[in-house]
């Protein structure tokens, strides 16, 4: 029985201790930049119209300069917290925009939600 129970010990606090580590591996910078290529990917394929690409990054903008002044007195924990959570939104954003069937000049700009011709 102790010779089941000292691995089973070992593996769950190993994998206790690298929970956290996973959790804050991605920095801001990696996030930050890969919210940039969705928005560029979707420019790139219709499915954010100029508008909305624009609007995304001007909002990502933004969140860069708060990171730059929150870093400046050192990132507290409750301020990395709030740069996720606004990293969160934009990306919850972007997939909105993304999947929302509003496709840039050209496609469907003259149609209602059914498809129908409006005219």
């Amino acid at each position: 029985m102790k010779k089941i129970l000292i691995p089973i010990v070992a593996v769950s606090a190993l994998a206790a201790a690298t929970v956290p580590a996973v959790a804050s591996a991605q920095s801001i910078n990696e996030r930050q930049d890969r919210l940039e290529r969705r928005i560029d990917m979707g420019l790139r394929n219709g499915s954010l119209t100029r508008h909305e690409a624009y609007r995304l990054r001007a909002e990502l903008r933004q969140t860069a300069r708060l990171e730059r002044d929150y870093r400046r007195g050192g990132l507290s924990r409750w301020e990395r917290a709030d740069l996720d959570r606004r990293f969160d939104r934009i990306s919850a954003q972007i997939r909105y925009e993304r999947h929302d069937r509003d496709y840039g000049y050209g496609y469907g700009h003259d149609r209602d939600y059914r498809g129908d011709r409006r005219w």
